[in-house]
Protein backbone atom coordinates (compact mmCIF):
# COMPACT_ATOMS: atom_id res chain seq x y z
CA UNK A 1 0.00 0.00 0.00
CA UNK A 2 1.09 3.62 -1.11
CA UNK A 3 1.39 6.13 1.40
CA UNK A 4 2.83 9.54 1.28
CA UNK A 5 5.88 10.68 2.65
CA UNK A 6 4.05 12.81 5.62
CA UNK A 7 2.01 10.23 6.56
CA UNK A 8 4.59 7.84 8.38
CA UNK A 9 4.52 6.97 12.04
CA UNK A 10 6.49 5.37 14.52
CA UNK A 11 5.81 1.63 14.27
CA UNK A 12 5.02 1.58 10.87
CA UNK A 13 6.77 -0.86 8.71
CA UNK A 14 7.97 0.60 5.18
CA UNK A 15 9.98 -0.76 2.21
CA UNK A 16 12.93 1.72 1.00
CA UNK A 17 15.53 0.87 -0.90
CA UNK A 18 15.05 -2.69 -1.38
CA UNK A 19 14.75 -3.20 2.35
CA UNK A 20 12.17 -3.56 5.34
CA UNK A 21 12.64 -0.87 7.66
CA UNK A 22 10.52 0.10 11.24
CA UNK A 23 9.92 3.76 11.50
CA UNK A 24 11.51 4.31 15.35
CA UNK A 25 11.49 8.30 15.52
CA UNK A 26 9.81 10.79 13.46
CA UNK A 27 10.08 14.42 13.17
CA UNK A 28 8.51 17.24 11.19
CA UNK A 29 11.03 19.81 9.49
CA UNK A 30 9.86 23.30 8.34
CA UNK A 31 13.03 24.76 7.39
CA UNK A 32 13.18 28.99 7.08
CA UNK A 33 13.70 28.55 2.99
CA UNK A 34 12.50 25.34 0.96
CA UNK A 35 9.64 22.66 1.60
CA UNK A 36 8.98 20.96 4.64
CA UNK A 37 9.42 17.63 5.57
CA UNK A 38 9.72 14.66 7.69
CA UNK A 39 12.95 13.55 9.19
CA UNK A 40 12.12 9.61 9.95
CA UNK A 41 14.81 7.68 11.84
CA UNK A 42 14.31 3.89 10.63
CA UNK A 43 16.26 0.25 11.37
CA UNK A 44 16.62 -2.47 9.51
CA UNK A 45 14.05 -5.42 10.84
CA UNK A 46 16.64 -7.88 9.66
CA UNK A 47 19.46 -6.55 10.32
CA UNK A 48 18.97 -3.58 13.33
CA UNK A 49 21.13 -1.23 11.46
CA UNK A 50 19.86 2.42 11.69
CA UNK A 51 19.13 4.89 8.72
CA UNK A 52 18.11 8.54 8.97
CA UNK A 53 15.98 9.55 5.82
CA UNK A 54 14.02 12.98 4.87
CA UNK A 55 10.86 12.21 3.13
CA UNK A 56 8.64 15.03 1.67
CA UNK A 57 4.89 15.18 1.09
CA UNK A 58 5.09 14.61 -2.66
CA UNK A 59 7.13 11.17 -1.83
CA UNK A 60 5.50 7.83 -1.70
CA UNK A 61 6.54 5.12 -0.02
CA UNK A 62 5.52 1.37 -0.13
CA UNK A 63 4.07 0.41 3.70
CA UNK A 64 4.61 -3.31 4.10
CA UNK A 65 1.76 -5.27 5.17
CA UNK A 66 1.92 -7.47 8.11
CA UNK A 67 -0.01 -11.00 9.22
CA UNK A 68 -0.50 -11.41 12.59
CA UNK A 69 -0.78 -15.09 13.73
CA UNK A 70 -1.25 -16.51 17.28
CA UNK A 71 1.72 -19.33 18.12
CA UNK A 72 2.35 -20.82 21.38
CA UNK A 73 6.10 -21.49 23.10
CA UNK A 74 6.85 -24.81 23.14
CA UNK A 75 10.73 -24.48 24.56
CA UNK A 76 14.12 -23.08 24.03
CA UNK A 77 16.78 -24.87 22.57
CA UNK A 78 20.04 -22.72 23.08
CA UNK A 79 19.86 -19.30 21.45
CA UNK A 80 16.32 -20.66 19.06
CA UNK A 81 12.78 -20.48 20.60
CA UNK A 82 10.44 -22.88 18.99
CA UNK A 83 6.76 -22.57 18.42
CA UNK A 84 3.36 -23.59 17.16
CA UNK A 85 0.92 -22.70 15.04
CA UNK A 86 -2.29 -22.99 16.81
CA UNK A 87 -4.46 -23.24 13.89
CA UNK A 88 -2.09 -25.60 11.90
CA UNK A 89 -0.38 -27.06 14.03
CA UNK A 90 2.91 -26.26 12.38
CA UNK A 91 6.03 -25.27 14.32
CA UNK A 92 8.62 -22.74 13.66
CA UNK A 93 11.82 -21.45 15.16
CA UNK A 94 12.98 -18.20 15.43
CA UNK A 95 16.23 -16.47 17.15
CA UNK A 96 15.52 -15.02 20.78
CA UNK A 97 16.37 -11.25 19.73
CA UNK A 98 13.07 -10.77 17.88
CA UNK A 99 11.18 -11.41 21.22
CA UNK A 100 13.84 -8.65 22.40
CA UNK A 101 13.79 -7.33 26.37
CA UNK A 102 10.31 -9.05 27.41
CA UNK A 103 12.18 -12.25 26.67
CA UNK A 104 12.76 -13.77 30.48
CA UNK A 105 8.38 -13.04 30.55
CA UNK A 106 8.24 -15.69 28.04
CA UNK A 107 6.81 -18.95 29.86
CA UNK A 108 6.23 -22.41 27.93
CA UNK A 109 2.26 -22.35 26.80
CA UNK A 110 1.99 -18.86 26.21
CA UNK A 111 0.29 -17.56 23.73
CA UNK A 112 2.03 -14.91 21.69
CA UNK A 113 1.27 -12.71 18.99
CA UNK A 114 4.03 -13.13 16.01
CA UNK A 115 4.25 -10.23 13.29
CA UNK A 116 5.02 -12.12 9.64
CA UNK A 117 6.25 -10.72 6.41
CA UNK A 118 6.17 -12.97 3.23
CA UNK A 119 6.06 -16.13 6.02
CA UNK A 120 8.90 -14.46 7.47
CA UNK A 121 8.57 -13.56 11.17
CA UNK A 122 9.73 -10.35 12.27
CA UNK A 123 8.88 -9.65 15.73
CA UNK A 124 7.18 -11.95 18.32
CA UNK A 125 5.16 -9.51 21.04
CA UNK A 126 3.97 -10.99 24.19
CA UNK A 127 0.73 -10.65 26.33
CA UNK A 128 0.80 -7.23 27.64
CA UNK A 129 0.66 -8.44 31.00
CA UNK A 130 1.86 -11.40 33.13
CA UNK A 131 1.56 -12.66 36.87
CA UNK A 132 5.20 -12.88 38.45
CA UNK A 133 6.29 -13.83 42.06
CA UNK A 134 7.89 -11.69 44.41
CA UNK A 135 10.90 -13.78 45.92
CA UNK A 136 13.16 -11.16 47.03
CA UNK A 137 11.87 -7.55 48.72
CA UNK A 138 13.33 -4.98 50.40
CA UNK A 139 11.49 -5.11 53.93
CA UNK A 140 9.49 -1.36 54.56
CA UNK A 141 11.20 1.04 56.24
CA UNK A 142 8.75 3.01 59.04
CA UNK A 143 7.33 6.35 57.94
CA UNK A 144 7.29 5.26 54.48
CA UNK A 145 3.95 6.49 52.55
CA UNK A 146 2.04 3.82 50.75
CA UNK A 147 1.67 6.72 47.73
CA UNK A 148 5.18 8.73 47.26
CA UNK A 149 7.94 5.64 47.06
CA UNK A 150 8.45 2.54 45.46
CA UNK A 151 10.85 -0.22 46.67
CA UNK A 152 13.15 -3.00 44.30
CA UNK A 153 11.93 -6.00 44.38
CA UNK A 154 13.22 -9.28 42.30
CA UNK A 155 11.06 -11.58 40.60
CA UNK A 156 11.09 -15.72 40.54
CA UNK A 157 12.34 -14.72 36.62
CA UNK A 158 15.53 -12.57 37.42
CA UNK A 159 13.66 -9.44 36.85
CA UNK A 160 14.22 -6.59 39.41
CA UNK A 161 11.52 -4.51 39.59
CA UNK A 162 9.89 -1.53 41.48
CA UNK A 163 6.92 -2.21 43.86
CA UNK A 164 5.04 -0.58 46.45
CA UNK A 165 6.08 -0.70 50.12
CA UNK A 166 3.16 -3.14 51.47
CA UNK A 167 4.53 -5.63 48.27
CA UNK A 168 6.72 -8.54 50.07
CA UNK A 169 8.28 -11.23 49.13
CA UNK A 170 6.09 -14.36 48.18
CA UNK A 171 3.62 -11.92 46.65
CA UNK A 172 2.13 -12.84 43.36
CA UNK A 173 1.84 -9.04 41.27
CA UNK A 174 0.68 -7.84 37.28
CA UNK A 175 3.51 -7.03 35.44
CA UNK A 176 3.83 -5.06 32.25
CA UNK A 177 6.09 -7.28 30.13
CA UNK A 178 6.73 -3.90 27.67
CA UNK A 179 8.78 -2.26 30.77
CA UNK A 180 8.50 -4.27 33.56
CA UNK A 181 6.78 -2.21 36.02
CA UNK A 182 4.47 -3.22 38.68
CA UNK A 183 0.66 -3.06 37.77
CA UNK A 184 -1.12 -4.40 40.58
CA UNK A 185 -1.42 -7.27 42.99
CA UNK A 186 -2.39 -10.52 41.63
CA UNK A 187 -5.96 -11.62 41.78
CA UNK A 188 -5.98 -15.47 43.33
Amino acid sequence: MKINGNAIRPGNLIEHNGRLWRAIKIQHVKPGKGGAFLQVELKDVRDGTKLNERFRAADTVERARMDEVHYQFLFTEGDLLTFMNNETYEQISVASDLVGEPLPFLREGMTVTMEMYEEEPISVSLPETVVEEIVEAEPVVKGQTASSSYKPAILANGVRVMVPPHVESGTRIVVNTADASYVERARD
